[in-house]
C-alpha cells in the first residue's frame, strides 16, 4: 500500500527558535507566552513548511546534495504539487541553491570525483525529463542526456563512462496517429508499458557542446518491469530489480532482484528472495549484496535486513539469509562500510536506531531510540567513514544532519524553516497504554497549547493508514494531520500505533490479518480509554480522523462505533471490503498480507468487516474527502458511505471530491481546502457542538492573510 510523513505503506496513504547548525531543537511545553512574541500555527503555516526529501554526501563527505519540497503557494502561484529544488551544504551548514523556482528536480548522483552533481528534470525546452549535470563550482547545469520518453531513475558506471537508465519504450508512430484520431481506449491492466533497462555511453561536457546529448541508448532484453538498477563495483554486473508486470499490485508483492551482464543483458542469476523489498546495494568487493527485504510473502512491510552471497553457494539461486533475525525494528536505510560490515537505520516504536552489523551478525548500535531526532534516511560517503542523515524532530519536518564518523552524535546542518522561530509549539511525548488482551501498545500525545493540568480537553485521534505504517514522536503537522494546528486551536492530539503497524517487528505488524477491523480497531478504543483514565480527554468530545486505512477506522468509527465518537472525517476510506477487494489496483496484497483469504472464501468477513454493515448505528456528523482518480481505494467507496448515511438522516453528513487528485491530495490548494475543512468540522462538533453541517464556502484569503502573497 506504498511512502510521505506523508508516509505510504503499500497504497495505503499515511498522512505526515532557529537552530545554530549541529544542534537539535528540545522539546519544549508551549514555548512562549501569550506576549505576542512568538504566535499559534494555522493552516497558512502548514501551506508553507518545506521539508527534505533525501539528501546525498560528495565522495569525501565534505558537502551535501539534497532536495527540498518547496509546496507552491495557495493563491499565488498556479496550482499545482510542491516543487523540488537542488541545493547543496556544506560541513559548516553554509548552503547553497544550485536549482532553484518553478522546478522538479530528481534521482541526484555525485560524479565519482566528487566535481559536479548529476540530476534529472524537464526544464524549460524539455520534451521529456533529462540528465543534467553541473559543475559543484558554479556554472548553469547543462543536458547531458535524453532520451524518447524520458529518463527515470539511473546508475552511473565505476568508471563513469557508461550509463543504466530507466524508462519506458516510445509509443510506435502507427498507434500515436490512431490516437489522434480518437482510438484512445483503454485496455485495462493489459497495454500498460513496462519500464525497461537501457544503456547508453554517458556523454562528457565536450560532447554536449559538440551537440552529442542524445547518445544511442539500447534496452536489456530483461523479463519483467523494473524499478531499481545498480551497477557493480567493478561495472561488469548491473543488479536489477524486476517485477513480472508493470502493475502496481506486482511491484508491491513479486519484485525481485536479478544480476545481468552489463554489456549484453544476459540473466547471470536471480536472487531468491520472496515478499516485499526495498533498497539493494553491493558489497565493495562485488560479492554480497544487501537487501531491504521481508521474511516472507506475508510479512506487510519490508524490514528485514538480509545479504545473499552471489558469487558462492548455488551460482543461479544464491543463498539469503537474514543478519538480524531476532530484532523487532524495521530497517529503512542501508549502506556498506567495507566487504564485511554495513550500516543501517531502523524504525523502533516512536524513535529509531542507527548502529552496525557484520555478514556474521555481531552488532554495534551507537545511536539508541528516544532520542529527540527520528531518522528517516541514511546515506554513507563514497569514500569517507561519513554518513548523511535526513531526519527529523517534534519541533522540526525533515532536514540535513551529518555524522562525522562511527559512533558521533548527528550534526544538523540545514534549517529550511527558519520561520518556525517564530512559532508556539505545544507539547508532545510517547504514550503507552494496554489493549483489552494484555498487548502493550504506544503512540503520540499531543497536549493543547496552554495546557492545564487536570483540565478535560475535546480530542482528536488521528489514525495512520497501512496498517503497515506507524507514527514517530516527530513532527507531526501536515495538511491531513491535525498536529499543531489543532493544538493550538485547543485540541488534545492522539496519534496511535495499533497492532499492525510497523517498528516492532514483523510479528506485531502481522497481528491484524485476517482480522480487519477486529482488535485493531479496538487498540484505538482501548487507546481513548487510557486518555480518559489519566484525565485528558473529554468522553463526549472525541473525534477521529485518517486517510486510507485511517479512513477506513475513521468509517467504523462513525458506524460500529459511533457512541464514542463525536464527529468523524474520513479521506480516501474503506467504506465496504466486499466491493473494495474488487475495485483495487492491489487485490494481491490484500489478499497476501491484509485478509489472507479471498472474498468467495467468507463473504461474511467480508461484509461484516464493513462500515456499511453498521452503518444505522451512525449518530456521529460525518466528513468524507477523496480524490475521484484514486486508484487505490476507489471513490466509490466513498460513495457509498455518504448514500447511506445521508438516506438514514440520523447525522450531518457531506461528500468532497477533489478534482484530479489520487489517493492523497498532491495540489496546494486541494490540500489547503482539505486542512480547513477537516479543522473545522473537528471544532464545529467537537467544540462548539452544533447540529448542523458548517457552511459549505471556505474564505480562502481570510485563513492565508498575509501568506497569501509571501513565500
Amino acid at each position: 500500500m506504498t511512502k510521505q510523513r506523508w508516509r505510504v505503506a503499500f497504497g495505503w496513504l499515511v498522512l505526515w527558535p532557529v537552530l545554530a547548525a549541529g544542534t537539535l531543537q528540545a522539546q519544549s511545553e508551549d514555548r512562549g507566552s501569550e506576549s505576542g512574541e512568538l504566535r499559534r500555527f494555522s493552516p497558512a503555516d502548514v501551506a508553507k513548511v518545506r521539508y527534505v526529501t533525501n539528501a546525498k554526501p560528495s565522495p569525501d563527505g565534505s558537502q551535501v546534495a539534497y532536495l527540498l519540497s518547496v509546496p507552491r503557494r495557495p493563491m499565488s502561484d498556479d496550482n499545482g504539487p510542491a516543487w523540488t529544488e537542488l541545493h547543496v551544504v556544506d560541513r559548516d551548514g553554509q548552503t547553497r541553491p544550485f536549482v532553484t523556482g518553478h522546478v522538479n528536480v530528481s534521482s541526484t548522483a555525485w560524479s565519482h570525483d566528487g566535481s559536479a552533481i548529476y540530476f534529472v528534470a524537464k526544464r524549460t525546452g524539455d520534451d521529456h525529463s533529462a540528465l543534467y549535470r553541473i559543475a559543484i563550482d558554479g556554472g548553469e547545469a547543462i543536458r547531458v542526456l535524453t532520451h524518447e520518453t524520458g529518463i527515470g531513475s539511473y546508475s552511473l558506471s565505476p568508471d563513469g563512462e557508461s550509463i543504466a537508465f530507466l524508462a519506458t519504450k516510445p509509443v510506435p508512430e502507427d498507434e500515436k496517429k490512431l490516437r489522434d484520431q480518437g482510438f484512445d481506449q483503454e485496455i485495462y491492466e493489459e497495454d500498460v508499458s513496462a519500464t525497461l533497462v537501457w544503456l547508453s555511453k554517458l556523454p562528457t561536457v565536450n560532447d554536449v557542446l559538440d551537440g552529442k546529448d542524445d547518445a544511442q541508448a539500447k534496452p536489456l532484453e530483461l523479463p519483467g518491469a523494473a524499478s531499481q538498477i545498480h551497477f557493480s563495483p567493478s561495472g561488469k554486473e548491473l543488479a536489477v530489480v524486476l517485477a513480472p508486470t508493470p502493475l502496481i499490485d506486482d511491484h508491491y508483492m513479486a519484485k525481485k532482484v536479478h544480476i545481468a551482464d552489463a554489456e549484453s543483458g544476459q540473466i547471470i542469476r536471480e536472487i531468491e528472495h520472496v515478499g516485499k523489498l526495498g533498497q539493494v546495494a553491493w558489497s565493495p568487493d562485488g560479492k554480497r549484496l544487501a537487501l531491504v527485504g521481508s521474511a516472507d510473502i506475508h510479512d506487510p512491510h519490508e524490514g528485514r535486513l538480509v545479504i545473499a552471497d552471489v558469487v558462492s553457494g548455488d551460482a543461479d539461486r544464491p543463498a539469503i539469509r537474514d543478519l538480524m533475525p531476532e530484532d523487532d525494528s524495521h530497517v529503512e536505510s542501508i549502506a556498506w562500510i567495507d566487504d564485511t560490515t554495513l550500516v543501517y537505520s531502523a524504525a523502533e516504536g516512536v524513535s529509531s536506531r542507527l548502529g552496525t552489523v557484520t555478514i556474521d551478525g555481531q552488532r554495534n548500535d551507537w545511536i539508541e531510540p528516544g532520542g529527540e531526532l527520528v531518522i528517516d534516511a541514511m546515506t554513507k560517503a563514497a569514500d569517507a567513514n561519513s554518513f548523511v542523515l535526513v531526519g527529523e524532530s517534534a519541533n522540526h519536518p525533515p532536514d540535513v544532519f551529518a555524522v562525522e564518523k562511527q559512533g558521533d552524535a548527528p550534526e544538523r546542518l540545514t534549517i529550511s524553516n527558519p520561520w518556525l522561530s517564530e512559532m508556539r509549539f505545544a507539547r508532545q511525548e510517547p504514550i503507552r497504554w494496554t489493549a483489552a488482551d494484555g498487548l502493550e501498545l504506544e503512540g503520540v500525545l499531543m497536549y493543547p497549547l496552554n495546557y492545564v493540568q487536570g483540565r478535560q480537553y475535546p480530542t482528536i485521534m488521528y489514525v495512520h493508514g497501512g496498517p503497515e505504517s506507524h507514527e514517530s514522536n516527530a513532527w507531526l503537522t501536515s495538511y491531513a494531520r491535525p498536529g499543531q494546528t489543532a493544538a493550538a486551536m485547543g485540541f488534545a492530539v492522539f496519534y496511535p500505533n495499533y497492532r499492525g503497524s510497523t517498528g516492532r517487528g514483523v510479528e506485531f505488524s502481522m497481528m491484524g490479518q485476517a482480522d480487519a477491523a477486529g482488535k485493531e480497531f479496538s487498540d484505538l478504543i482501548d487507546g481513548v480509554d487510557h486518555l480518559l483514565d489519566i484525565g485528558i480527554t473529554k468522553p463526549d468530545a472525541v473525534g477521529i480522523t485518517g486517510g486510507s486505512y485511517g479512513g477506513f477506522a475513521s468509517a467504523w468509527g462513525t458506524t460500529y462505533y459511533s457512541d464514542r465518537f463525536a464527529a468523524s472525517v474520513m479521506f480516501v476510506g474503506i467504506s465496504d471490503n466486499v466491493s473494495k477487494v474488487g475495485t483495487t489496483d492491489i487485490p494481491e496484497e490484500m489478499f497476501l498480507v491484509h485478509h489472507r483469504k479471498r472474498l468467495w472464501d467468507d463473504w461474511d468477513y467480508f461484509l461484516e468487516s464493513s462500515p456499511i454493515y453498521h452503518v444505522q448505528k451512525n449518530r456521529t456528523p460525518t466528513l468524507i474527502l477523496h480524490g475521484k482518480n484514486d486508484p487505490r481505494v476507489h471513490p466509490s467507496q466513498s460513495l457509498e458511505l455518504f448514500r447511506h448515511l445521508k438516506t438514514l438522516d440520523q447525522a450531518p453528513v457531506r461528500l468532497v471530491m477533489y478534482e484530479g487528485e489520487g489517493h492523497g491530495n498532491r495540489k496546494a490548494a486541494a490540500r489547503l481546502d482539505y486542512n480547513l475543512r477537516m479543522l473545522r468540522w473537528m471544532q464545529e462538533f467537537l467544540q462548539k457542538k452544533s447540529s448542523a453541517s458548517p457552511p459549505l464556502k471556505i474564505d480562502y484569503q481570510a485563513a492565508l492573510g498575509e501568506d497569501s502573497s509571501n513565500p
